[in-house]
């Protein structure tokens, strides 16, 4: 006789059987980030941006230095950050390090200077709309946009550039296009743009474009989960289902996966602390009853908040006697 898992004792198994995978003395340091780049956002504020580092040690964090000084702490997750509260018409230096979960630090990023503009003073008039912007997907990954500049654009210092409503990239003031990164294969996405004074008045929000992301040879498995494993463990006098594999290769943290059993939905995995960049394990109490068989499959919540495609289906049977 073949069972489903109870919601009740899933939720439970949620809480007391999670297992996460950190670093270790024994790994390599992560990689220094690469890519930096600064950008004047206005007379006191800068953009920084960078590429995620790389490496066997878990990531779970960056640190921002300004010269030789820390000045943010940003997530795993995040590649980017405003940098407030600076001086007008001032040069900067940035860099950038990673640090894995044991707290262990990667070399800098290379340098990365920049200067703020000079304050307007009471500048309160925002600059005017851009408009006529288009775009066209660059590959898989990429996408290229284009605007047209206000006719006088001379006091923009940078523009924003927003996709689904949230700051992804900012350029220069004198820039009439922007080259976006990181992007998924197969995938629509919307963007819309800003410009910015030195004194920080924003724009109107321009009109919006829609680029859609084609498929690169071998990219649709990039969402699946990979090389995921079912065996069974007997503890307490019951059977555990034990999960494992590997997140899917997303270009951001995935924490929250769905698990399905005989076909069917049974329950939404939320990662509570700091999610797994290698390898994910996951125990679930599957009862007391000896010889049941299940099939087990999983999909993850991917960074834009689609689901993606499910991990292989394994088939599992507890075993014949009990503890």
């Amino acid at each position: 006789m073949r069972r489903t898992l109870s919601l009740t004792a899933l939720v439970s198994a949620a809480v007391l059987g999670l297992a996460a995978c950190g670093g270790n003395a024994g790994d390599p340091l992560p990689s220094a980030p690469a890519g930096v780049t600064a950008q004047a956002g206005s007379a006191t504020t800068v953009h920084v941006m960078w590429r995620g580092a790389t490496g066997a040690a878990h990531v779970s964090g960056y640190e921002v230095y300004r010269g030789g000084r820390k000045v943010k702490n940003v997530p795993a997750g995040q590649t980017m950050v405003d940098i407030v509260g600076l001086t007008p018409s001032t040069s900067y230096t940035f860099t950038v390090l990673a640090k894995d979960a044991e707290g262990r630090r990667s070399p800098h990023s290379g340098a990365k200077a920049v200067t703020t503009p000079a304050a307007v003073a009471e500048d309160t008039t925002a600059p005017a709309r851009p408009t006529g912007l288009k775009g066209r997907s660059a590959g898989p990954r990429g996408a290229r946009l284009s605007w047209h500049r206000p006719k006088d654009g001379r006091d923009i210092t940078s523009y924003d550039i927003q996709q689904a409503g949230t700051k992804i990239h900012s350029v220069d003031g004198a820039a009439a296009s922007a080259q976006i990164t990181g992007l998924r294969p197969g995938t629509r996405y919307r963007f819309t743009i800003t410009a910015r004074d030195a004194a920080d008045n924003a724009s109107p929000v321009s009109g919006a474009v829609e680029v859609t992301t084609p498929h690169g040879p071998a990219d649709d498995p990039d969402t699946r989960p990979a090389d995921f494993r079912v065996t069974t463990h007997d503890a307490d006098g019951g059977h555990y289902l034990d999960l494992s594999w590997q997140p899917p290769d997303t270009g951001g943290t995935v924490t929250s996966y769905q698990i399905y059993l005989d076909g069917a939905f049974a329950t939404t995995l939320v990662w509570g602390g700091e999610a797994p960049s290698g390898r994910a394990t996951y125990s679930v109490y599957a009862g007391a009853g000896p010889g049941v068989g299940y099939r087990v499959k999983i999909r993850a919540q991917l960074p834009d908040g689609d689901w993606g495609a499910f991990s292989a289906e394994r088939t599992v049977v507890t075993p014949a006697g009990r503890t």
